[in-house]
């Protein structure tokens, strides 16, 4: 496994795969079982994938299609959407998935993570924290589910959750999302500043050095989404993904 994880990052609505810009205008991009076999014949380390629609439509996971997604998986699966009890996490744990990813009912109450962490170790649960910037160019907690930035300073709901039990943080800056316009360097350094626990950073990567930028601003790993799914300007879809040596060679400097 590479010292700095890099983890495509799918995102599903009404059972099929979507990517979004600036999490806006969700496009269908493909059947996610054919995208997850292309993954695997890339021999990618880990997947990532997340319901966009399950916590705003106040359900629970989509089993049957989970329990589809870890049977064809070859690389350890983190789910996130919709999760709101343990008994929910540990049914997706039976299931085959390995991390579950916690944002809406962590922002509401971090005793979910806590329990989950206390439960099945820090290792499987990961604390999904969205950024948006204000019109005044401040960086701000974002509820996914809602839409709505929160008062609640960005950087004490992180150490909240790192204290909670959070085995690692997912980082992702919402204006450069679906962008491919670069990372998010400054906000990606100063969460690491504070943050002791690995901090996978997305939003915007499109290369290879906006990879290794992202490391040397301290992150931990790096997931992506456009980057693997889209090709050319014309953004047409094609499931892409490094050669492994060359991600050897990029980050595991």
């Amino acid at each position: 496994m590479l010292k700095h994880r890099v983890i495509p990052c799918l995102l599903l609505k009404n059972g099929g795969l979507v990517k979004t810009k600036k999490f806006q205008d969700p496009k269908y991009v493909g059947d996610p079982i054919n995208v997850i076999r292309i993954f695997n014949d890339k021999e990618v380390d880990e997947l990532i994938v997340l319901d966009i629609e399950a916590s705003k439509a106040q359900r629970e996971p989509n089993y049957e299609l989970i329990e589809q997604f870890a049977g064809e998986c070859f690389m350890p699966l983190c789910y996130g959407g919709g999760i709101s009890t343990v008994e929910q996490a540990k049914r997706l744990f039976t299931l085959g998935v390995e991390k579950v990813c916690i944002q809406t009912w962590a922002l509401a109450d971090l005793q979910l993570v806590r329990d989950i962490a206390d439960r099945y170790g820090s290792q499987s649960v990961v604390v999904s924290v969205d950024i948006k910037k204000n019109l005044f160019a401040s960086h701000r907690l974002y509820a996914s589910s809602t839409g709505k930035m929160l008062d609640l300073p960005w950087q004490d709901f992180l150490n909240k959750a790192v204290a909670a039990g959070a085995g690692e943080i997912m980082l992702t800056a919402v204006d450069r999302d679906g962008t491919l316009a670069g990372m998010d360097l400054a906000l990606i350094h100063a969460a690491s500043q504070s943050c002791p626990i690995p901090l996978i950073a997305a939003g915007g990567a499109a290369t290879l050095s906006d990879l290794r930028a992202a490391v040397d601003a301290g992150a931990s790993a790096i997931a992506a989404g456009a980057m693997f799914i889209f090709h050319g300007p014309h953004r047409a879809v094609l499931i892409t993904y490094p050669q492994y040596n060359d991600l050897v060679s990029l980050l595991d400097k």
